[in-house]
């Protein structure tokens, strides 16, 4: 197998194998024989290539035990939420304070963080020893001395008077439900303390702190060590994202996937998972590789059969598996003549520090021959060289399992970010890589022949402890600042249910203020009788045209609906656009357009010659007179020709067809959109009395009674009202929930000051909104990292559509960073979450208001007809009903919390501009057939 050795250096290639054997110098020659003996003697240290594939798998499927909520309370490796979310991104500043235990040594911190421009960070720091009475004395003993320590710290460095926030290292595996309390699962490395396991960790300190009236300090954070040193590691490179220990203990933290951490609610963005990795193996998963060494110095340990994994990598061990090795081969006749000394029988005579001396490049033999004469060992020159290759096997052993559980780490990171090739950065820390002679080297080479996919550079951590704390601490103010700003900028958004109760009212009192004769003029929602008197009947039949002119698109439909037993409609149509120029040029401009795509169309399905009843579904407001008569009372939805608002549209077609002079066609019905909808699902649903359209633009109709309908004569029977209610509120009636976004939008439209309604529930408007808060809040700095980019300024980039795909469930953050690329916004994982929320609260608000108006048109069918509870139907249409992942279910939800005495059921309608435009057309023929001097009064 390769392993290391300097015989087998640990590559198939023999790279650094001339530097291993020149070290050896002369003495090589004469002594191979030793390091042979050892070779066999150690063979199952010695770990190939292979076998740390195998590993690094086992770890693979570890991992995934621990971070599934089911397996996770039986699993070894106990992947512990950290609760970090973000790492630092250059602008934390102010000053803090970390306070350090778990190593050798308890240490304070002071660290002061500044981003005047170049990012800095300077610590100062004093160190206090942990006597045995404190690591193994009890818990409150424990706290008292930290805070001790703590006050201590604070008096020489002078802030006794100010208010600090706290970072608490706590470098011992704990369980956390937040970033500031933990809960210790269990002890390692030399301490135990009693009364402290099951208890939440912050608290104690708290409590010991309050004895110190003194002092005034909010501890923000409890960070493992090794997340500490990713963040100090990731303020330097924000490439870091994974942190590495090798000292006296070991373990590894690494940026999670929030949707893949079962055990934390949410799966928005990311979060440090500390992998506690020492226990790897604990269940039994590592025992083939596992030798009698490995079995013999676990059960001497404080903790048996715990941390099994650490106990064949860390410092605290390694010193002790050489001891145990070297008395096994003297015992056997292998070194020293068989003499044992007293010292190679006691426990931790050989530490970590004469393992790394003896490994020493050049002194590395006269190194192990004092060594080893203080432990009263006489020692050969072949002695030496048996000795230091003992050592190699070991150290090379850790360098070598580290590497295989990294290279699974890595190769998940890869997995999650869906690359072939990944570019990451390792923090890392601990006396064991730093102070080795060789672990570094040999950790870095096994890894990239384990991984070859991923460009690891490893950065050494600054005191990790230390200002890691204080990074976290400084990142978590400052994403509770970050969180702050983004509440207070989306909190005009949020509207309760009394001011949605205002909104239902304040619309209830425009419809009947609409309806009343005295209003004509003044009525902000026009409610427009459209002289649609009936509903289908499954009577009708024959052929029909119908024009559909209301967006960006234009069409031309032809219609065939068959009445009888096999009732059935059936269509053909073509879309033609509608050019810029010609929305905004003359009105005669725009009509010879549309009279030159219906003379398309009528070639195209070759009835040039049929003079055929027309259906013009004309979705802008028009004052009707007859069910042939409409004039225009104002565009909108971007159009602009010239000579059109208070002409007649039915006329401005004739003329343009008699100036054609092609063709010619009976125009029996002008329809708008909402009442087109409405009639295709009264076709289905004799119930549908309601049109509802949430799309580019929004409207409502409704059959009201002609009796309070006291712009048109006669009281007999009931007529379809187009509300026109996207001009709700341009009276001023709902500006106290208009928000300085929504202002920016009117100011910036064509038509300012008209529509406000239309503006905060339609698709046409919303993403402009949504990129009017994206521009503040990075103004503010909390998004894009401060940075306006071209196409953010840019008008009507944001599509509606890009909320939809932002919003939906199915799409990882991977995807909305996508979305957002796509339109040139460079955004990391943070920013992703944050334009998420801030699509959702648009669109949100935009669902509830259009539900608070449904509402009210609901409210007041139900009183007209005098029920206690209504059952009707409201027929629906528009992309953002349709296609949005969530706007129905909020319009449905606030229709039934504002109108509950309303058994409502939404229905699709299938193409209510085409369709019900051919429909309105039948119905009115067939009504006309029969009464001919009452056409006007369909």
């Amino acid at each position: 197998g390769r392993g290391g050795s300097p015989s087998a250096p640990g590559t198939e290639h023999g790279a650094g194998q001339a530097a291993e054997q020149a070290a050896q110098g002369a003495c090589m020659a004469e002594c191979h024989l030793p390091s042979l003996q050892v070779d066999r003697f150690l063979h199952q240290l010695r770990l190939s290539d292979d076998v740390l594939q195998d590993v690094a798998a086992r770890f693979q499927a570890e991992m995934l035990k621990g971070l599934a909520r089911d397996t996770n309370p039986t699993a070894a490796v106990k992947m512990l939420p950290s609760f970090v979310r973000s790492l630092p991104d250059g602008s934390e500043k102010g000053e803090f304070l970390a306070v350090d235990l778990g190593g050798s040594q308890l240490r304070a911190h002071r660290v002061r963080v500044s981003d005047d421009g170049k990012q800095s960070s300077q610590l100062e720091s004093k160190f206090y020893p942990t006597p045995k009475e404190v690591t193994q004395g009890n818990g409150a003993e424990l706290f008292d001395y930290i805070a001790d320590c703590l006050s201590d710290f604070m008096d020489t460095r002078n802030l006794k008077q100010k208010k600090v926030p706290l970072g608490f290292t706590f470098s011992f595996p704990c369980k956390q439900t937040k970033l500031d309390e933990g809960v210790l699962l269990e002890w390692t490395k030399h301490f135990r303390v009693r009364g402290v396991q099951g208890t939440d960790v912050v608290s104690s300190l708290h409590r010991a702190l309050q004895k110190h009236q003194d002092i005034d300090v909010d501890v923000l954070a409890l960070v493992n060590d090794t997340v500490g040193t990713m963040m100090t590691c990731g303020y330097d490179d924000p490439r870091c994202e994974v942190g590495l220990i090798i000292g006296t203990g070991t373990n590894a933290c690494y940026m999670e996937e929030m949707r893949h951490i079962s055990l934390v609610e949410g799966d928005e963005g990311r979060m440090c998972i500390n992998t506690e990795w020492g226990a790897f193996g604990d269940d039994g998963a590592l025992d083939d590789l596992r030798t009698e060494f490995d079995r013999e110095l676990d059960l001497g340990s404080l903790n048996p059969g715990k941390q099994l994994f650490e106990k064949m990598i860390s410092s605290l061990y390694l010193g002790e598996l050489v001891r145990l090795i070297l008395l096994k081969m003297t015992k056997e006749g292998l070194l020293f003549n068989g003499k044992v000394s007293a010292a190679l029988l006691t426990k931790g005579k050989i530490e970590m520090k004469h393992v790394s001396a003896m490994e020493k490049y050049k002194e590395g033999l006269s190194n192990t021959r004092e060594i080893l004469t203080e432990l009263k060992l006489f020692p050969s020159e072949e002695d030496c060289v048996a000795v230091q290759h003992v050592c190699t096997i070991v150290s090379f052993r850790s360098a070598n399992l580290c590497a295989a559980t990294l290279a699974a780490i890595l190769t998940r990171l890869r997995d999650n970010k869906k690359l072939l090739r990944m570019r990451t950065t390792v923090g890392i820390d601990g006396g064991l890589y730093k102070t080795h002679p060789r672990y570094a080297q040999r950790l870095h080479k096994v890894l990239r022949r384990l991984v070859p996919t991923c460009d690891v550079r490893f950065v050494l951590s600054r005191s990790g402890s230390g200002r890691g704390a204080a990074m976290v601490t400084a990142v978590a103010l400052r994403l509770a600042a970050q969180r702050r700003r983004l509440d207070a900028a989306l909190a005009p958004f949020l509207l309760p249910p009394s001011t949605l109760q205002q909104v239902r009212d304040s619309m209830r009192a425009e419809l009947e203020y609409g309806l009343k004769r005295e209003a004509q003029g003044q009525a902000t929602v026009k409610m427009l009788p459209t002289y649609v008197r009936g509903m289908p009947d499954g009577t009708e039949k024959g052929k029909f045209l119908a024009l559909d002119l209301g967006g960006t698109n234009f069409r031309v439909l032809l219609v065939k609906i068959k009445s009888g037993r096999r009732r059935s409609v059936q269509m053909y149509n073509k879309i033609f656009a509608i050019p810029l120029e010609i929305m905004q040029g003359t009105g005669e401009e725009l009509f010879d357009h549309i009279v030159q795509c219906i003379a398309d169309f009528l070639d195209y399905m070759g009835i040039k010659g049929a003079r055929l009843p027309l259906g013009f579904t004309f979705s802008f407001p028009c004052r009707q007179t007859s069910i042939d008569k409409g004039t225009l009372v104002g565009w909108t939805k971007g159009f602009k020709a010239t000579d059109c608002e208070g002409e007649d549209v039915v006329d401005m077609l004739r003329e343009a067809i008699r100036r054609r002079n092609e063709f010619d066609l009976d125009i029996v019905a002008v329809v708008n959109d909402t009442v087109g909808t409405m009639m295709t699902c009264g076709y289905e649903d004799p119930n549908c009395e309601i049109g509802l359209i949430a799309g580019t633009g929004t409207n409502v109709c409704y059959m009201e009674d002609m009796k309070n309908i006291e712009t048109v004569e006669g009281n007999e029977g009931k007529m379809c009202i187009n509300t026109e209610w996207g001009a709700f509120g341009d009276n001023g009636c709902i500006d106290h929930i208009r928000t300085k976004y929504d202002r920016e939008v009117d100011e910036g439209s064509l038509n300012p000051g008209k529509q406000r309604y239309e503006k905060m529930t339609s698709g046409m408007y919303l993403g402009e909104i949504v990129r009017e808060i994206l521009i503040d809040l990075t103004k503010q700095g909390l998004l894009f990292r401060g940075h306006i980019s071209e196409s953010l300024r840019k008008r009507g980039i944001f599509e509606t559509k890009f909320l939809s795909q932002i919003e939906s469930d199915r799409l990882a953050l991977l995807q909305v960073r996508r979305v957002l690329q796509h339109l040139g916004l460079d955004s990391t994982c943070e920013d992703s979450i944050i334009v998420k929320e801030v699509c959702a609260a648009v669109s949100t608000r935009a669902a509830r208001l259009c539900g608070a108006g449904l509402a009210a048109v609901l409210e007041k069918r139900r009183q007209d007809r005098g029920v206690e509870r209504l059952q009707i139907t409201v027929g629906v249409d528009g992309t953002l009903y349709k296609l949005h992942p969530h706007f129905s279910r909020i319009l449905q939800e606030t229709v039934k919390e504002l109108a509950p005495q309303c058994d409502v059921t939404f229905m699709l309608s299938e193409d209510g501009s085409g369709k019900g435009a051919a429909l309105i057309t039948a119905v009115a023929k067939r009504l006309h057939n029969g009464d001919p001097e009452h056409l006007s009064d369909l």
